[in-house]
């Protein structure tokens, strides 16, 4: 995440299971299951007293973190007209997300770069998707899942729910030009919280 305009010191509660993972880097044996994050992030959309008070601000993103299941991290992310995240992964988190009013855009590689290491890959084609995730839509997304995030329309906010396990060790963003990927920076929580 990038800095925010505004941000409310706001937690959240929404029940959900837990269950062990069955793969992964998690450790705990009450860590959610990627299903229990996407069931989390579709109930806590269709929250609308929630969805109503994140503030937003016509300048940048505003967001509340939300206790999420089972240990996870959990954020409910206000969008203004044309703002984006940049491309960038979770590192070694695994997520779910949602859109709960607007539209956003998502793109994607398909393709697992390495975690460390590097600094400029090129990519081959074919590995670009793209999808348009109306409100109640989302998806679910493994490790080092590279993307970026956009609400592309001109005059609407967008709001979405967001979960991640284990909680966010660190966002590496990219930018990109044409084939070429190129780290540019490490976040860890300090730089977001």
């Amino acid at each position: 995440m990038s800095s925010p305009r505004s941000a409310v010191p706001t937690a959240a509660a929404v029940p959900s299971p837990s269950a062990p993972v069955t793969g992964g880097s998690a450790t705990s044996p009450t860590a959610p299951t990627v299903a229990e994050l996407m069931d989390f992030v579709r109930s806590t959309a269709r929250d609308e007293a929630l969805i109503a008070s994140l503030p937003l601000d016509p300048e940048g993103r505003t967001w509340i973190r939300l206790d999420g299941p089972g240990g996870s991290e959990a954020w409910l992310i206000g969008w203004p007209p044309g703002t984006g995240t940049g491309w960038h992964d979770h590192a070694d988190s695994f997520g779910a997300f949602t859109t709960a009013a607007g539209a956003l855009k998502e793109h994607s590689l398909a393709v697992r770069l390495p975690t460390d290491g590097w600094k400029t890959l090129e990519l081959t084609d074919g590995v670009d998707r793209s999808r348009e995730l109306a409100t109640g839509q989302g998806r679910a997304f493994g490790q080092n899942h590279v993307h970026e995030v956009l609400n592309e329309s001109e005059v609407a906010h967008a709001v979405s729910v967001h979960a991640y396990y284990p909680p966010l060790p660190r966002i590496r963003r990219f930018s990109r030009t044409g084939a070429v990927l190129r780290l540019e920076q490490t976040e860890r929580p300090e730089d977001w919280q």
